[in-house]
Order: structure tokens, then C-alpha cells, then sequence
């Protein structure tokens, strides 16, 4: 049977670089799965359905909610965001790792759902820092920014919920501590308990 796989759910405020983080996470560590998440926001240019997200109506997500088919959700700026938990069910039962990038209620539900899953804050070196990265992007309006940054110091003020804290002064420097933590967590005793169990078994068998 396989070692059950872990839960890493990643948060931080948007211009944080979440999303770069995960592409350069699912580069740099081969076995790990990204989990695309639902939403019922519209497709950005260059976004794909099934690949970004799963691009669905309110109505849908509603029933989903419904039927208890999401592990996580949230409403945010206007719009839903949710993870479904079928698959993700279904990767961890076969032993393999899978990554969720969420925002913090997301993750608030995960932690007392999954208490297993191992939740790290991807956080900006500044306030100031932030703002010129999602000015940056050039798709928010200056009053969509100040948004954004007022909600960013609102969520800063949460991360002792979170197992770890990673700030995102360099890409690679980031996507490194959170393979450190990763390999750090498979190397916890109580992930390991069959493993120990064996090996104590088998001893028994020689002696």
C-alpha cells in the first residue's frame, strides 16, 4: 500500500507570486501535483479551462457546495473560488503529493477539515514591494491596488495559523525553502509510522 501523499496548501497576498512559485515548484519537483481549483470569476486573457482553473457558472458552484464536493471554499472580490476533493482524494491515496494555491479562508477550512496538510504563507518582503508588482501586471486599477494592500496587511496579521512562512524575495530562493519543507515533512515520525513498524518487524524475524 502506498504512503499516503502530502497536502501543501499555499496562501499569501495576490502579487505575492504564488502562481510563479507553483510553476517553478512543479518544475523544480517533478512528483508533485497541482491541484486546479474551481472558480466563477471569467478567464483571464491566456487562461485555459482545466488547466488555470475550472472555469464554471455560480449555479454550479452553488450545487457543488450543495453536495459537499469541495474540500474548500471562498467568496472573494465578487467571486467564488473552491477546490474540488475528488481528485485530490485520489492522488493522496496513491501516495502522491499535491500543492493548492488558495487564499487564507480557503485555507482556515483545510486546517480544520485536513489537519495533516502542511499550510504555508508565501508573504511579500513589503507592503511597498507589493504594490509595485501588482501595479506591475498592469491589470488592476489604482483603487483595485489599494484594495488588494489593505487586504494584504489584514492577512499578515493571520499567518500564526500557518505551519510555515516563506517571503518571497527571490523566486528560486523561495521554491527552495518550500522543497526543504516538503522533504522535512515526509521525514516526520508520524508520517512514517508503517515504515518503523516494518523495520521492527522484520527484526524480530532475524533475532
Amino acid at each position: 500500500m502506498a504512503k499516503q501523499g502530502i497536502l501543501i496548501v499555499l496562501s499569501g497576498p495576490s502579487g505575492a507570486g504564488k502562481g510563479t512559485i507553483c510553476q517553478e515548484l512543479l518544475r523544480s519537483y517533478p512528483e508533485l501535483n497541482y491541484s486546479i481549483s474551481a472558480t466563477t470569476r471569467p478567464a483571464r486573457v491566456g487562461e485555459q479551462n482545466g488547466v488555470n482553473y475550472w472555469f464554471i457558472s455560480r449555479p454550479e458552484f452553488q450545487k457543488m457546495i450543495e453536495n459537499d464536493q469541495l474540500l474548500e471554499w471562498a467568496e472573494v472580490y465578487g467571486n467564488f473560488y473552491g477546490t474540488p476533493c475528488h481528485h485530490i482524494a485520489e492522488l493522496l491515496n496513491s501516495g502522491k503529493d499535491v500543492v493548492l494555491e488558495i487564499d487564507t479562508q480557503g485555507a482556515a477550512q483545510i486546517k480544520k477539515k485536513f489537519p495533516q496538510g502542511v499550510c504555508i504563507y508565501i508573504a511579500p518582503p513589503s507592503l511597498d514591494e507589493l504594490a509595485k508588482r501588482i501595479h506591475k501586471r498592469g491589470t488592476e486599477s489604482l483603487e483595485n491596488i489599494k484594495t488588494r494592500l489593505s487586504s494584504a496587511s489584514g492577512e499578515l496579521t493571520y499567518v500564526h495559523n500557518y505551519d510555515y512562512v516563506v517571503v518571497n524575495d527571490e523566486v528560486q530562493s523561495a521554491t527552495n525553502k518550500i522543497i526543504a519543507i516538503i522533504i522535512a515533512e515526509k521525514c516526520q515520525v508520524v508520517r512514517n509510522i508503517a515504515t518503523i513498524n516494518n523495520i521492527l518487524s522484520n527484526a524480530k524475524k532475524n533475532f
